[in-house]
């Protein structure tokens, strides 16, 4: 599914050239359960970006689905980021103003799909999370806990292929964490592609594989075999 080939990144800051990534090579298939881990200034953010089509490589191959996205320009590369990748931010990233159905409905609106659909689709991914009966709340009546599960059912109302996580539970309590990092298992039980991006281990220990990044490279791929077996 996810296919990175001798993938560099190179950013440029005044005079100074940094090396994000450097000669990264990844395959992840469907239906892992993936967690990217290292400290800042790692290069898992910055390949959590090139993942998700949110940047490109400077050198190097990306492959989505058999689509070489290196190939793309920038309306197409959007459209990938609409149909085949779900993001879970950290700081939740909801609309404020809008309710917590609305903010769910909002990347089908640019799908062209009509609006009954779009309300049938995203009650349903809500109720999946289970906040059926939070559908008119505005964001700010939500705890935080329930805030990330709204945004969780926003990144899977158009039915991704990947769920892309970048540190979903750094505003989270420990007990939230927990139940957070619960729905995510149950969502890869349901076959659902999960990708983590964290500094934490405990985060990280929930997925059936670990790769961890330092200095721009992939410092180590690991298997946890109980929990591979386990969400099989």
């Amino acid at each position: 599914m996810i296919e990175l080939h001798s993938i560099v990144k190179r950013y440029t800051m005044g005079d100074e050239v940094i090396l994000a990534l450097n000669g990264v090579d990844l395959f992840i298939g469907r239906n892992e359960y993936v967690a990217l881990i290292g400290a800042s200034g790692s290069g898992k953010s910055t390949l959590m970006n090139l993942i998700g089509c949110l940047d490109t490589p400077s050198e190097g191959r990306y492959v989505l689905n058999g689509r070489d996205t290196s190939t793309m320009n920038d309306n197409e590369l959007a459209q990938v980021r609409n149909r085949e990748i779900g993001f879970v931010f950290q700081s939740f990233h909801l609309l404020p103003r809008l309710s917590v159905l609305q903010n769910v409905m909002q990347p089908l609106v640019y799908r062209g799909i009509n609006a009954a659909e779009r309300e049938r689709l995203a009650r349903t991914s809500l109720e999946n999370v289970g906040l059926g009966d939070r559908l008119a709340h505005r964001p700010n009546q939500l705890s935080g806990g329930q805030r990330q599960r709204v945004a969780v059912a926003r990144a899977l109302v158009g039915n991704p292929s990947i769920l892309l996580a970048d540190e979903p539970t750094g505003n989270l309590d420990s007990k939230t964490s927990a139940e957070i990092m619960a729905l995510f298992d149950a969502l890869h039980r349901q076959g659902q592609t999960v990708v983590v991006v964290t500094h934490e281990p405990d985060i990280a220990a929930h997925c059936a594989r670990t790769i961890r990044v330092s200095d721009g490279r992939i410092l180590s791929d690991s298997a946890n075999p109980a929990l591979a077996q386990a969400h099989a």
